[in-house]
């Protein structure tokens, strides 16, 4: 089905770029949940080192059978209520999970009504959620940070670092060339024509009229291969793309200024500087770099007390990650 989305001048006005945490959270647990659910699937190509790092963490935190589990089926509509519409340019998770919690409760019940009708029926936590929507979503956010901390936070420096690249080169775009040559390169399936947007591949009808003012488009690296909306007046509706760089997202990278690097921050700092392409624990640094446990403990506390990297609760163990500071350093761009 082909949607059409009007755009007034003063739609096109308001038109802006947003980075959402959220809009991540949902496409990457369907993708660790869709191969999960049938194993024999292949693994995903672009993708296949975070799956195989996270799923685990993920099934031994129970995730992959709790609240998100229910809410975001293998295919199909996700509740608009896990999505609110970014603030800003780039909200922090906390606000946009203020903002599921700042739902009102009649907004969950609707849909949580259209997820039921999609998928022959509500799980137990769901069907919970629809009789105390305000009290079961605070269980559903702790959940959701739960699942951020072991399956995102120790990558999102390098993830933010794909979705700010794109949004800088489609406001380009924009402004060299207008926003009609924004959406017919923006995807295969989205195109201008005259002063409309046209969505291939929708499900439903879209009108101005019921979509509000605006548009906010999300790059996103776990989207897929199609682009996702959501419509839900009064706000605007949201346009969620496949990020440009995701290709190259999990491939290794270089540090061709680790030997300067190492002569300002020692050697064995910078090895494990290097060594943390993935995140890592401490006892798999120790046993990749030969240094002592405590003296990778100690090494990673003085990094992490200058902003280097990062550390994330993983069950009983801490992973640490580098930080967007740390990813520049290596690659001897500035911060």
């Amino acid at each position: 089905m082909l949607a059409e989305l009007a755009f007034s001048t003063s739609d096109l006005a308001q038109l802006r770029f947003a980075v959402s945490p959220m809009w991540e959270v949902g496409p990457s647990f369907r993708l660790l949940a869709s191969g999960a659910a049938r194993p024999a699937r292949p693994v995903h190509p672009v993708h296949r080192p975070w799956i195989e790092q996270v799923r685990p963490r993920v099934a031994d935190a129970g995730l992959d059978r709790g609240w998100l589990a229910e809410l975001i089926p293998p295919s199909g509509y996700v509740p608009d209520f896990l999505n609110p519409a970014p603030a800003g340019p780039a909200p922090t998770l906390a606000r946009e999970l203020a903002g599921i919690l700042a739902a009102p409760d009649d907004r969950v019940r609707r849909d949580l009504d259209r997820l039921g009708h999609e998928q022959g029926g509500l799980g137990p936590r769901s069907r919970s959620l629809y009789a105390e929507p305000k009290t079961r979503r605070e269980r559903l956010v702790e959940e959701i940070e739960t699942y951020w901390e072991l399956a995102l936070a120790p990558y999102w420096a390098r993830i933010r670092g794909v979705l700010d690249a794109d949004v800088f080169l489609r406001a380009r775009q924009v402004a060299e060339q207008g926003p009609g040559r924004l959406f017919n390169a923006l995807h295969p399936s989205l195109s201008w024509d005259d002063d409309a947007l046209l969505l291939g591949n929708r499900q439903r009808a879209l009108s101005r009229k019921a979509a509000g003012a605006g548009l906010v488009l999300i790059p996103s690296v776990f989207t897929g291969p199609v682009p996702f909306t959501r419509v839900s007046p009064p706000e605007p509706p949201q346009l969620a793309y496949p990020a440009r760089g995701t290709g190259a997202l999990w491939q290794p990278r270089s540090a061709p200024r680790a030997e300067a690097l190492a002569a300002v921050l020692g050697r064995s700092r910078t090895r494990l500087l290097t060594e943390l392409d993935t995140p890592a624990s401490t006892t798999v640094l120790a046993r990749r770099t030969g240094l002592s446990p405590s003296g990778v403990s100690q090494y990673l506390t003085a990094l992490r007390d200058a902003g280097l990297v990062s550390a994330h609760r993983a069950g009983r163990s801490v992973l640490y990650a580098r930080t967007s500071v740390a990813e520049a350093l290596l690659a001897g761009v500035p911060a």
